[in-house]
């Protein structure tokens, strides 16, 4: 809580310093525009999505062609759960940033999140093809996202791992191969993604349920009730909590 009201503070600072009519006399309108702009991901960062939604609104209205704050107002869009908006302002932040592998990679996943499974991946091995492109994990577990979603769980995993090959502590295709894993019945190799998830990552519901179910099967039952505990701790409200409570 403290450390996001010092953020607040400090981008009231940045405001307020870089407002004053002398500053901005000697700025450019695109040069305003990419202050708003990064005003607006911080607050969007922050969960202030009011603000955040005002300041990329004038960056957006000094520099209509600014990829960057169109992708970002895609971004807050489908936090509000407007995804009509959304996909209007990821397309157009696609568009003018033909070349911006992030865009591609976002608008990508957010198509396929809307089952647009087609459109969604073309853009994603766009993205991979893009040579500039120097985080391409992020377009290789979002494609195995996309194909999980299509039931093709053998390409989903082939996606993750060529994902892990770049980043090997990428967090979120550590999770997604645990799963796999699991459902697999390869139990070494799910508590393996587990340990390596969690030396760059917190739990999550998730990651606890499949750890349960794992460790119930390789009979380490200290282990097994030590998530559990965590599971009851950290996530009382989950669906992954309901489920553990219902087990016979």
């Amino acid at each position: 809580m403290r450390y996001k009201m010092l953020l607040v503070v400090f981008i009231s600072i940045v405001l307020n310093g870089c407002g004053g009519n002398a500053s901005k006399d000697k700025m450019s309108n695109n040069e305003q525009a990419q202050l708003f702009m990064q005003m607006g991901a911080r607050y969007l960062k922050l969960g202030m999505l009011k603000i955040a939604k005002e300041k990329l609104e004038e960056g957006e209205a000094l520099d209509a062609n600014n990829a960057d704050i169109h992708n970002l107002l895609g971004v807050l869009y489908e936090r509000l759960k407007k995804v009509d908006e959304a996909g209007q302002q990821y397309q157009l932040a696609n568009q003018l940033g033909i070349e911006n592998a992030g865009i591609k990679n976002n608008y990508g996943r957010f198509l396929c999140e809307k089952g647009d499974y087609q459109a969604g991946k073309e853009l994603l091995l766009a993205a991979l093809a893009l040579p500039l492109n120097r985080r391409k994990w992020f377009a290789y577990t979002n494609l195995a996202k996309c194909e999980l979603s299509q039931g093709h769980q053998k390409v989903a995993e082939r996606y993750f791992r060529m994902a892990l090959r770049m980043n090997k502590t990428y967090s979120p295709a550590l999770a997604e191969m645990q799963k796999i894993s699991y459902q697999l019945e390869k139990y070494m190799s799910a508590r393996a993604f587990l340990e390596r998830y969690l030396a760059v990552a917190k739990h999550s519901a998730q990651t606890l349920w499949y750890g349960i179910q794992t460790e119930r099967v390789l009979g380490n039952r200290a282990l097994e009730e030590q998530y559990r505990e965590y599971m009851f701790r950290l996530f009382p409200l989950s669906e992954e909590m309901s489920l553990l409570n219902n087990e016979k």
